[in-house]
Parts: structure tokens; sequence; C-alpha cells
């Protein structure tokens, strides 16, 4: 018997499991596949397991399967969504948490959680497709995980599930594929954004490393000024977007509510 947590960073839901034994070892692809299922399991966009490994720092090693069962290279809700547990479990306020081999600082507050996305290869201008009639151009970033990033007139005119597919599949940038990305000017300091998240096959209501990319194209572009970007997305609980003070060519931090639904027993 194991406990989890439905959980939700800013609508972009999972099943949490944290600090499993030593007889708790499974098939967690598997185990993904069918508790993620909207119908026939829990239901969430991803399974994410959760370790304390130190207490004095504060060190979690996090690990994300999307709902197909694949394994997340960065998900920066599920880390917002760990350091909430880890903060309610154990009273952290700071701590460094591990994915996929990379380390990311977290902060939480009273109203927000914060951690960081690392930026690495931008591409503007990568593929090109047909978006309503109207060629339209993705630019390419990498924030812990691949993203293709359209800047649009207007978000809510998209088939976000036809066109991404078509995009996370394209030729250009397979075998891999990526996330992909619908970004519309809100403002100087606002963006709104739909994103058609690989792995989970679907659109999501929400997706940190998504903002993060979206900010860094948008600002590539001239869309927003200002050190503080507003990402609004489907779920109608924005994310803020900022550059790290010691490293703001390459590193973000990603902040917005996280939101603990129910818990309960898995057999």
């Amino acid at each position: 018997m194991r406990r989890f947590r439905k959980i939700h960073g800013a609508g972009n839901d999972f099943v949490l499991l944290c600090d499993l034994g030593p007889d708790d070892d499974k098939e967690w692809p598997k185990e993904a596949e069918r508790l993620c299922a909207r119908r026939t399991g829990v239901g969430a966009d991803g399974l994410v397991i959760s370790t304390l490994v130190s207490h004095r720092p504060a060190v979690l090693d996090v690990t994300c399967y999307n709902a197909d069962g694949s394994t997340a290279t960065m998900c920066g809700n599920a880390l917002r969504c760990s350091a909430w547990a880890a903060h309610h479990d154990h009273g952290f306020r700071q701590m460094s948490l591990h994915m996929a081999g990379v380390e990311h600082e977290a902060v939480v507050s009273d109203d927000s959680v914060w951690v960081t996305a690392e930026v690495g290869a931008v591409d503007p201008r990568r593929l090109q497709t047909v978006i309503n009639g109207r060629p339209t151009w993705f630019d390419s970033a990498h924030t812990g995980t691949e993203h293709a990033v359209a800047i649009v007139d207007d978000v809510d005119a998209i088939d976000t599930v036809t066109i991404g597919r078509l995009v996370r599949h394209h030729t250009d940038i397979a075998p891999l594929g990526t996330n992909v990305n619908f970004v519309q000017s809100a403002g100087h300091q606002a963006l709104k954004i739909r994103t058609y998240e690989r792995g989970v096959e679907a659109e999501t209501l929400s997706c940190g490393s998504g903002a993060v990319a979206a900010v860094v194209i948008a600002t590539l572009r001239g869309l927003v000024a200002g050190r503080t970007v507003t990402v609004h997305n489907r779920a109608g609980q924005p994310l803020t977007v900022r550059p790290h003070d010691a490293r703001p060519t390459r590193t973000h931090w990603v902040g917005g509510p996280v939101t603990h639904t129910f818990e309960g027993v898995l057999a």
C-alpha cells in the first residue's frame, strides 16, 4: 500500500509519490500509464516520484514519468509540486532538486513555489508549417527539454492538438520530437500561451518549461520587455518567469501556485 497525492502546478496535474521505501520497486513507466489514465486510473499528466536525499542541506531527487510512460528530462511544474510537498512534509523553504542529472533550485513562499530552469540552445526559425492558412515559423528553445514556439495573433483560434501533433512529429526534429507552444502578446510584460506536451500527447493546462521557452523566444522577438513576465495559461493560474540574479543569461526562475487536491492509497 502506497500513499499518493494528487497535486497540480497551475493546472499541470500529477500523481505524486514521496520517499518510497526499498520495497517499492515497480516498473514505473507502466505504472505511469496505468495511474495517469484519465478514465481508468487516478488521472494526471504525469507520475512524479520524489525522494529525500539530505535534510541539511535539503536535497531531493525527483523523477517524472509522462502519461505515456516516457521519462521527462525537465518538468518545471513537477519540480514545483515536489518542492511544495517537501515544504509541507519537512518544513523546507529552500532546497535543491535533482531531475535527470540536472540540479534545480527551489524556493517556497506563502503563495508561490519557484524553481529554476536552465536555458540552452535557441534556434530561430527551426521549422515552418501552415496555421489557419498562414505560413508560420516555429523557433526552438531548450529549457531542460525541447520546445518549439510560434508567435501567433490569437492563441484561442489555434487547433492546438492538430497543429501541435503535426509539429511534435515534424521530420525536421525527428526522431526526438518536441513540445509545442503557441504564444500571443498580452502586453509588454505578459503573454498568453497554449502548449501541446510531448509524452502527454495532448494539450495541457500549463507547462513550466514551456512558459520559460515562451519568454525566451518572446524576448528574442521583441514582444516583451522587462525582467518579469506573466504567462497566462489555459488554467487561468498564471506562471511568472524572471531571470536568475546570478546567472541571468542561462537560468530563469518560474513560479506560481501549487494546489494539493486530494490524497489516497494505491493498492
